[in-house]
């Protein structure tokens, strides 16, 4: 019996994901840092910005061309994490539901990619908790700046200050946000590729198309489920000890009152230009390792 073939059957998935993410992610860190930013422009009454080239200048000019890769450690055991699991899992579930046929219904697709996103997400909270943190904390008035060193400076300190379950704070949105980016990402992807296939035949421009549809929906369905992690992932308690936002909720609520409906798509090109290249770099990059290394469950 071949067990490492085994083994390598069932954990390629998840290697091609993970290491597709953190491609991804070395190429996109400076448009995500400017997306969070983005989004918490308009907290507390702050003036708003939705320019992303504006927002990017005044980074660049304040604390240097470096800063547009803050938190990159965290962007990237975040991917090793989130992206690793949730890739793996759809894959591996998407297998499991194929019919003897070899196909999947599109609903199928959905109901394998809301659970490998919401799977992943409460995986990968804590270093996206991270993520967010080192991103955001220059916004932050001197004295209040956590100044964490690296990842696992901020996941230690975080411990120590909230305990480990302050790991997961945030995690219902970030679950949310998951669940409804995987559906767009891998559902929408892998649908569109097989319409497409039928009628451009098999290849790079198949792919290059189908991520492209990917990356619009990934970015449509999840921004507002973005906004609001980042808001609650950001937040410090008051002076008096109480928080901006008593839950996810609380937060959609208030923000919503005091900044309108439209404030949870603050900065969506940006967003869009963070997930859509984000998208189809990874799955881009998966299927050109398939190519290169094999694609074990077609094996």
């Amino acid at each position: 019996m071949d067990t490492s073939g085994d083994l390598w059957k069932t954990l390629q998935p998840f290697a091609y994901g993970g290491v597709s993410g953190m491609i991804a992610t070395s190429c996109i860190q400076p448009v995500d840092l400017i997306k969070v930013r983005l989004q918490l422009t308009g907290e507390g009454g702050a003036v708003k910005s939705s320019n992303p080239f504006t927002m990017g200048a005044q980074i660049v000019r304040n604390d240097g061309v470096l800063s547009l890769y803050r938190g990159l450690s965290a962007g990237l055991l975040r991917q090793a994490t989130y992206t690793t699991a949730r890739m793996g899992i759809f894959k591996t579930l998407t297998e499991k539901v194929k019919g003897p046929d070899g196909k999947i219904s599109f609903a199928q697709r959905v109901a394998c990619s809301l659970t490998a996103g919401g799977l992943g997400a409460t995986i990968g909270n804590p270093c996206d908790l991270a993520l967010i943190r080192m991103q955001a904390d220059s916004t932050l008035p001197a004295a209040e700046r956590r100044g964490y060193k690296n990842v696992f400076d901020a996941l230690a300190k975080i411990a120590k200050d909230d305990g480990i379950l302050g790991w997961w704070r945030g995690c219902l949105p970030t679950v949310a946000r998951a669940m409804a980016l995987n559906c767009g990402m891998l559902a929408t992807y892998d649908q569109s590729k097989e319409t497409m296939t039928s009628l451009m035949g098999p290849g790079k421009a198949t792919n290059f198309a189908s991520s492209a549809v990917a990356g619009f929906f990934a970015s449509f369905f999840s921004l507002p489920f973005d906004f609001v992690k980042t808001r609650m992932q950001k937040m410090k308690a008051r002076p008096d000890g109480t928080m901006p936002y008593k839950n996810t909720l609380d937060c959609f609520a208030k923000v919503a009152k005091t900044e309108g409906p439209f404030a949870f798509y603050n900065g969506f090109m940006t967003y869009y230009f963070r997930i859509a290249p984000h998208a189809m770099i990874t799955l881009l990059a998966v299927e050109t390792l398939r190519t290169q290394f094999g694609d074990a469950h077609t094996k």
